[in-house]
Order: structure tokens, then C-alpha cells, then sequence
């Protein structure tokens, strides 16, 4: 490994975007490549002055890039969505200085995924533990009090635990797509009571004079991205200091349209999809949807349940989608078919002392997280499908 290079960097433009692209594959998340990446920086949305500081660490043999990992320093636990409050405090007890930290995510997205990207001719497990020895390296020179992976690829898991990174589960929702060839072939899972509720909720947005259109790809226009950012803005507002208002309006006016692609818009109108009077963003990539952004002009009842859920399960169905993560939060998702998973995610803390008590702690954590899984799923209202435990 003597003939290895290792970079740090403060921005995505100083990794070329080609090599990066390689790295991550024609099937990685673009939750992760560069220009989704690249698109939170230049917009605005993730630079230093919010509470992010990139510090992407790339690996090189000679000028070829074999390994980056997308890493943030933080000021702040915001729009992680895995909350670390708690360790905050303990950290503040013990009389250490629990910020900045250094955070390994796709920043304000919980999404699934998140690993070191290797090129695939060098020896993964070898190339991730390398890294780890290196932003060890730099926590302890820069005095960082801790190194967090969120959200992390199962796949990826094992070699980073393997290097010593400790787990702490969290959960999150997921609807599962079990075959289904239509929306009243996915309600026929609920008991009777269940499907008479979520007809109802249905019905009520067509009494209301409302439809929800979807509109994928080339038929997202700019003018709909900028109504996406009045309703994403407007939302936020209605939450005060509360409102995790992140992205910038250059995101949704510039960078948005770059990216949408993988963007699917779900319009609430009275006849003219553009002209919306709700809307939500979702981001789709092969067998996957992600649901991210909502707001609407008029209170109207079960009209979130309609553009956030029910229109974009249907949508799903029809596009073969296999998986629909309709983002963080929110125990409302659990009655409506989406169940609760475990998620990963791995830290390294530089006190020993610290270090010691998070680990004496995290089994007993786990394996209570686990089991509340496991009851909130019992709960649901099923009439006939066993519900899987995931990663459990």
C-alpha cells in the first residue's frame, strides 16, 4: 500500500467527476454520485456557513482514483436524522467537546447506501480499513471527537465493522411492492377496516374537486421545479424554527433541473397538472423510490396522505418499483402499508473512555430497537401477509 496517496478535499470540484462516477457504477444511489453531490454544494444548501464542511478523503495509485469516501464536518446534529442528541450530552458530562464531528452520509437524505466506493480490481475489505486508519489520523490531529457512517450499505457493513466501527441501530419505513398488479391489489393486504379508511381518505381528495398527476423526467419543466421550492419553502415555514429548511431555492432552480432524471413530481390540481396546488418530489433509480419534499397551498384533508403516499404507491406499481422509502419519521406511515426496518449506522469515537461506554451500551440498545421493531410491525393492520423483520 506504500504506493498509495491519500487527498483531502473541500469540495466535490476538486475530484473529477468521470472518476468518481466509475467508482460508484451505473447502479450506484444517485443519492451518492457526483452530481448530486456536487449539486448540495454549489447551490448553497451544504457549505460551511449552514454547519457542513466538506472534507471528502480520496485514495489515488499514482493518478488513478481507487477509493473516495463523501465526508462532512459538522457543527451540528441537523439533517442527519440519526439522532445523536444524547451522545452530545454524555460527551458534554464527561467534559469533552462533542462538535465539529465528521460525517460520512448523502447530507439531508436518509437513504440507505452509504459506503466507501472502491474501485473494483482492489481489495475492499484492505481498502476500507486503510481509509479508517487515515480519517483516524486526521479525528485525532484536528482534534474531532468522533467519525459517523449514516445509513450504511449492509453490504459495505461487515468489512467496516471488521475495522472496528461500532453499530447502532435506528429504524426507518418501507413499503415493499409483494407482486402487487394494482393499487386495490396492494389494499387487499389491509384488513376490511383499513381499506374502507384509505378509500375514504382516496375519495375525499376527488370530492375536494383535486387529481394528482405524476410527472417523471423530460416532463419536468423549470417553472415546476420553481413551484416545488414555493411549496418545499412554504411547508418548512409552517414549523418555525423546527422547519429544516435546507436546500436553497438555487437548488431547485438550477441543480434540480440537471438532476431530474431521477425526479418524480406528484401534482395535486383542480385540471391542469401545472398548475398545481400540491405537490411532492420523490427520487427514482431503477427498482427503488424515495419520497423527499411536500407542501400545498390549501389545507385539504388527506390530501398529504394522497401526494405523499397512496398517488406515488399507485405510480409505483405501474413502473415495476420494487421499494418506496418515503423518508424519515412519522408513525401515520405504518397504517398505510410501510413497515419499520432496522438501519445501520457505524462510529468511531477518539476518547477511549467514551468509546467504552457507547460499547458497553449499543447491545442492549440494538436489541431493544429490534423488538420495538418487531411490535410496531405486529400492530399493523394485515389481514394476510407475514410481515418480514428485514435486516433483523
Amino acid at each position: 500500500m506504500a504506493e498509495l496517496q491519500a487527498r483531502w478535499h473541500r469540495a466535490m470540484t476538486e475530484i473529477p467527476r468521470k472518476a468518481w462516477q466509475e467508482l460508484t457504477g451505473p447502479a450506484g444511489l444517485p443519492f451518492y454520485g457526483w452530481p448530486w453531490l456536487h449539486a448540495l454544494e454549489r447551490s448553497g444548501s451544504i457549505v460551511p456557513r449552514q454547519g457542513w464542511q466538506p472534507c471528502h478523503l480520496s485514495l489515488w495509485r499514482q493518478e488513478r482514483l481507487i477509493a473516495v469516501a463523501p465526508l462532512y464536518l459538522k457543527g451540528h446534529s441537523y439533517g442527519e436524522f440519526v439522532f445523536d442528541q444524547s451522545f452530545a450530552q454524555l460527551a458534554g458530562q464527561l467534559g469533552q467537546r462533542y462538535y465539529p464531528k465528521l460525517v460520512g452520509m448523502s447530507p439531508l437524505s436518509p437513504v440507505q447506501g452509504y459506503r466507501f466506493h472502491t474501485d473494483p480490481g482492489e481489495d475492499g475489505v484492505e481498502i476500507t480499513a486503510l481509509m479508517l486508519e487515515l480519517i483516524d489520523r486526521f479525528c485525532r490531529e484536528q482534534k474531532i471527537f468522533s467519525c459517523n457512517f449514516l445509513y450504511v450499505d449492509p453490504e459495505w457493513q461487515p468489512s467496516a465493522e471488521a475495522a472496528g466501527c461500532a453499530t447502532w441501530l435506528n429504524q426507518q419505513s418501507l413499503w415493499t411492492n409483494d407482486g402487487f398488479s394494482s393499487f386495490e391489489d396492494y389494499l387487499a393486504g389491509f384488513n376490511a377496516n383499513q381499506r374502507r379508511n384509505i378509500r375514504r381518505e382516496r375519495r375525499s381528495i376527488a370530492a375536494a374537486g383535486l387529481k394528482v398527476t405524476p410527472l417523471a423526467g423530460s416532463e419536468i419543466s423549470a417553472a415546476m421545479l420553481e413551484r416545488m421550492h414555493h411549496f418545499y419553502a412554504q411547508h418548512c415555514s409552517r414549523w418555525g424554527a423546527w422547519g429544516s429548511k435546507y436546500l436553497s431555492e438555487e437548488f431547485f432552480h438550477v441543480d434540480a433541473l440537471e438532476l431530474r432524471e431521477h425526479l418524480v413530481l406528484f401534482s395535486a390540481h383542480g385540471g391542469d397538472p401545472h398548475e398545481p396546488v400540491a405537490m411532492s418530489l420523490c427520487v427514482r433509480h431503477g427498482e427503488s423510490l424515495w419520497g423527499r419534499y411536500w407542501g400545498s397551498d390549501r389545507e385539504v384533508e388527506n390530501l398529504h396522505f394522497e401526494v405523499c403516499y397512496y398517488a406515488p404507491i399507485e405510480w409505483a406499481i405501474g413502473q415495476g418499483i420494487r421499494g418506496f422509502d418515503p423518508g424519515a419519521g412519522g408513525s401515520h406511515k405504518r397504517r398505510r402499508g410501510f413497515l419499520a426496518e432496522p438501519r445501520a449506522s457505524l462510529h468511531r469515537w477518539q476518547d477511549p473512555g467514551f468509546d467504552r461506554l457507547l460499547r458497553r451500551w449499543l447491545p442492549a440498545a440494538n436489541a431493544q430497537m429490534l423488538e420495538e421493531i418487531e411490535a410496531e410491525n405486529a400492530e399493523l393492520p394485515f389481514s394476510r401477509r407475514e410481515l418480514p423483520l428485514g435486516a433483523c
